[in-house]
């Protein structure tokens, strides 16, 4: 073995795609090429130890936001007491502001972009004796047709434990500048055939979980269409042994053929993730975001209404030109619609987004550290940013985890986020925490909160019952402590939250 390729993953849930297609892709080299994996939050002494004890010549690390800080005292570890190791870094992290990074400074080469024909000629190269003097690389994009498709490289272990990352297409037609795919300005997609010929393969080894990572799956609805019908096949053909599909759609284009297909999904099958981000109009042209909101809104109501997907929607703190006010009544309408989780998520400092190019204008400020999480604009200041962070926290405690179905609409009525923001509020003052607050305290915190604001405490309490059995009473006739009602539901959310 010449050739380790690593990467440190967000959990063991997990996999890791790209290091599959790089290995997939080694031509000669791939036999002298191994995969090792390992999870944030580990000693990185012991995983350098690991690594070091394969006794690689060349290591190939993949950054990613959610990992830069450990992997830069990983290389600079392993260059410490290894400096004869071979470095080479990769991924979206390193492939932007690359001469800034502390990590890149420390590696021996940096690869940006594309890597599946760029990293074999460089390693070639270094193995021959004929390493080039030029550090940074700009990775060549070969043809779809060129690339060597990688799920082979899933272990069995993998396709019984861990999420299988799929993907049918790369790119992405749409401008939206708080996106790296931005940056691609066209999709590229692999041969529809040849791509299902995989999906079969991974099907007959055992593989029931497929999470599509494409921008844009709807784009193309001819091609959509093939690949749903295959999953509606595998429905069709053994019920009782489902397979689970996760797509991310484009909220504003499911022409009718494309509903037809997504209406015969049996519950618990189909998970549509929806880009929303915000409804602000200003702000979507600010940004380059073409979306038409009426359409989509009514796009996401009869997904809701008329079929069984489990529908995941974001929206997004800190854009420019977004306030509290304006974020809040996109947030109340997107309720309104009611899918079945909405992501609130805080606007990062990714790498190369055209995003950035607002920084002075609307005063955007971040964290220096990873993941470089929006501090405050012109138009949130940094105690109403907190603000939102929290928000979103509880939010995800609360309305997504799916342990207070019942309690919710007594929590939000027809004030949604003024509400929900109040409660939030609320047990920040009353637990100066955002983690660590144990199930049973948070079911006490919204009880006592819900008495203060219009509820009886009798009621209140049997609202929140509905929901939650305490701790004590657990196990007396086999009792979960989440509502039996809810746990269609509740199993979708846990098959969700895995990922």
């Amino acid at each position: 073995m010449s050739i380790l390729l690593s990467t440190l993953n967000a959990r063991y849930a997990h996999t890791a795609l790209g290091l599959r297609y790089l290995k997939a892709n080694m031509g000669a080299l791939q036999s002298r090429t191994e995969l090792m994996e390992f999870v944030i939050g580990a000693d990185v002494t012991v995983l350098a130890e690991k690594i070091l004890s394969r006794k690689p010549r060349i290591l190939g690390l993949s950054v990613y936001i959610w990992n830069v800080e450990e992997t830069t005292k990983l290389v600079s570890l392993i260059k410490a007491v290894s400096p004869d190791t071979i470095i080479i870094l990769g991924g979206p992290e390193v492939s932007h502001e690359t001469e800034d990074q502390p990590v890149a400074r420390m590696a021996d080469y940096v690869i940006r972009g594309w890597g599946e024909m760029t990293l074999p000629t460089l390693c070639r190269q270094i193995l021959d004796g004929k390493a080039p003097s030029t550090k940074v690389h700009q990775g060549i994009q070969p043809a779809m047709t060129d690339i060597t498709l990688p799920y082979d490289l899933y272990t069995d272990e993998d396709i019984a434990h861990r999420t299988l990352y799929v993907e049918a297409s790369r790119g992405c037609p749409f401008r939206c500048e708080f996106c790296l795919s931005s940056l691609d300005k066209t999709a590229w997609a692999f041969d529809t055939d040849l791509f299902l010929d995989e999906m079969e393969k991974l099907y007959r080894r055992g593989a029931r979980n497929f999470k599509f990572v494409d921008r844009t799956f709807n784009l193309n609805i001819k091609r959509s269409l093939q690949i749903i019908r295959f999953f509606l096949k595998k429905l069709e053909d053994a019920p009782m042994d489902p397979v689970f599909a996760h797509f991310e759609l484009v909220p504003d284009h499911l022409p009718d053929a494309l509903k037809e297909a997504i209406l015969k999904f049996p519950e618990g099958s189909l998970q549509l993730e929806i880009g929303v981000q915000s409804f602000n109009t200003d702000v979507q042209n600010l940004i380059s975001r073409k979306q038409d909101n009426e359409k989509s809104e009514k796009n996401i109501r009869w997904l809701r209404e008329h079929t069984h997907a489990h529908m995941h929607a974001d929206l997004i703190v800190g854009l420019p030109g977004e306030n509290i006010d304006s974020f809040a009544k996109g947030f109340n309408r997107l309720v309104d619609i009611d899918p079945h989780e909405i992501q609130v998520g805080i606007l990062k400092r990714l790498r190369g987004t055209p995003v950035l190019r607002h920084i002075e204008a609307y005063r955007l400020v971040f964290d220096s550290s990873a993941p470089y999480t929006i501090l405050s604009t012109a138009d949130i200041g940094f105690q109403d940013m907190q603000r939102m962070k929290r928000f979103a926290r509880f939010w995800d405690l609360i309305a997504n985890s799916g342990r207070f179905i019942k309690t919710l609409p007594f929590i939000l009525k027809d004030q949604p986020f003024e509400r929900f923001m109040a409660l939030s509020d609320w047990i920040y003052r009353k637990t100066n925490a955002m983690h660590g607050i144990a199930l049973e305290r948070l079911a006490s915190l919204i009880t006592e909160w819900l008495s203060e604001n219009g509820e009886e405490l009798a009621i209140a309490r049997t609202i929140v019952g509905a929901d939650f059995i305490p701790r004590a009473e657990r196990g007396k006739k086999g009792e979960d402590n989440k509502h039996p009602a809810n746990m269609a539901l509740i199993r979708q959310n846990r098959r969700k939250n895995s990922e």
